[in-house]
C-alpha cells in the first residue's frame, strides 16, 4: 500500500494540499471546524503526520522563498512559467513557496525581502539576475539560498541554469548549416549571466565556422536596469540573427516587419527557450528549449536538502535542452 500524503487528504475533502497542511500543523488561515474535519479524515484514512511534527519542532516551517525582480515578472514572462513550477514541485513535496517581487528600487536600496526579514521561509530560491550588493545583503541573513537561471562567478553560491551557452551554439550552427555567414545576435550581452553565456555559444559557433563577427550586428535590446528598449537596426543588414530569448525574437520580427523585412524570406531570425512568444510569432519561431521542469525540479531538491543539511553543497548545476526547429529560418545554401 503507498503512503498516503496531504494531497490523498486534500482530494477527498476537497481542498487545498496547503490549507490540509496548515491544519495538520495547527497554523493559522483555517477554521476550527476545517481543522477538526481535516485532522479526522487523516486519523480514517491512516495518515501519519509525525512529518509535520518533527518539522514544526525542529524549527521548520516547510516554506520556501521565491525571490524575483519586478522586470523579469511581467505577464507573459518566462520567469512566470518557471516561478508556476517551481510552485507545484515544491506542492508535490508538502512544502510551500513564497513569493516575493522584488521592485527596482528595493533592489537599488537593498531592501530586504520582507519573507526573510520576518523569518516566514526555510529558505530562498533567487530567480533570475539579482545584483551583486543584493545578494550579499541576502547572503548576511545566513539563510539557504541558491540561484535559479542565473549565476555569479563572484560567489560560491549554489545554482542551476540552463546551458545557454550549448544552446546558442547549436542554434547558430543550425543557421550555418542552412547556409548563412552573415549572422548577427540581438542581446545587451553584459546584462545578464545568461545572456552573455548566449553570446559566447553564439560567438564560438562563429570562431569554429572561421566567420567574421561585425561589431554593428550586436543590438542591444535592454538599457542597464533591464527595461526593453528599442532596437537600433544597422544600415547592412545580416541575412540571420540569434536572440537571446524568444520574447525578444518576437519583439525584434515585429520590428523587421516595420522596417519592410519578411521573416524568412529577407531575414532568418532564431530564439531561446521555446516559451509561449515562439508560437505567437509569424512565423512560428525556431528556438532552443530551456528544460523547465527538470530545473525546477532540481532547484526543489537542493533547497530542500540544504534547508535539511546545512553542510550541503551543490555546485552549478547545467540542465540542458534541445532545438526545436519551426519555420523562422530560410536555406539559402
Amino acid at each position: 500500500m503507498k503512503n498516503l500524503t496531504m494531497k490523498d487528504i486534500a482530494l477527498r475533502l476537497d481542498v487545498s494540499t496547503v490549507t490540509v497542511s496548515k491544519a495538520l500543523s495547527d497554523r493559522e488561515g483555517v477554521s476550527k471546524e476545517l481543522k477538526d474535519k481535516i485532522k479526522k479524515a487523516a486519523d480514517e484514512l491512516g495518515y501519519r503526520y509525525n512529518a509535520a511534527a518533527k518539522a514544526i519542532k525542529d524549527g521548520i516551517s516547510c516554506n520556501i522563498g521565491i525571490i524575483v525582480s519586478e522586470r523579469f515578472i511581467h505577464e507573459g514572462a518566462f520567469y512566470s512559467k518557471m516561478y508556476q513550477s517551481v510552485i507545484k514541485k515544491l506542492s508535490d513535496v508538502n512544502y510551500f513557496g513564497l513569493l516575493e517581487i522584488v521592485t527596482d528600487e528595493n533592489e537599488e536600496n537593498c531592501i530586504v525581502p520582507n519573507i526573510i526579514q520576518n523569518n516566514k521561509v526555510d529558505g530562498t530560491i533567487v530567480l533570475g539576475q539579482m545584483s551583486r550588493k543584493y545578494v550579499e545583503m541576502i547572503e548576511k541573513y545566513n539563510l539557504p539560498f541558491l540561484f535559479l537561471d542565473f549565476y555569479n562567478e563572484d560567489y560560491t553560491a549554489d545554482s542551476i541554469i540552463g546551458d545557454s551557452i550549448y544552446g546558442t551554439y547549436v542554434l547558430t550552427n543550425y543557421l550555418i548549416e542552412k547556409g548563412h555567414r552573415k549572422i548577427g545576435f540581438v542581446g545587451s550581452v553584459l546584462l545578464t549571466s545568461s545572456i552573455l553565456d548566449r553570446y559566447i555559444g553564439f560567438y564560438k559557433a562563429l570562431v569554429q565556422n572561421q566567420l567574421p563577427q561585425h561589431k554593428e550586428w550586436i543590438i542591444e535590446d535592454r538599457d542597464k536596469k533591464g527595461n526593453f528598449i528599442e532596437f537600433a537596426l544597422p544600415d547592412k543588414m545580416p541575412t540571420a540573427f540569434v536572440c537571446n530569448c524568444d520574447e525578444v525574437a518576437y519583439q525584434f520580427i515585429k520590428r523587421l516587419n516595420k522596417e519592410g523585412y519578411m521573416v524568412p524570406n529577407d531575414i532568418s531570425v532564431v530564439g531561446f527557450d521555446n516559451y509561449i512568444y515562439s508560437t505567437l510569432t509569424n512565423p512560428k519561431l525556431t528556438t532552443f528549449e530551456s528544460n523547465i521542469d527538470n530545473m525546477t525540479e532540481n532547484a526543489v531538491e537542493a533547497i530542500i536538502r540544504k534547508v535539511r543539511d546545512k553542510n550541503y553543497i551543490l555546485g552549478r548545476k547545467v540542465i540542458s535542452g534541445k532545438l526545436v526547429i519551426r519555420d523562422s529560418v530560410r536555406d539559402i545554401s
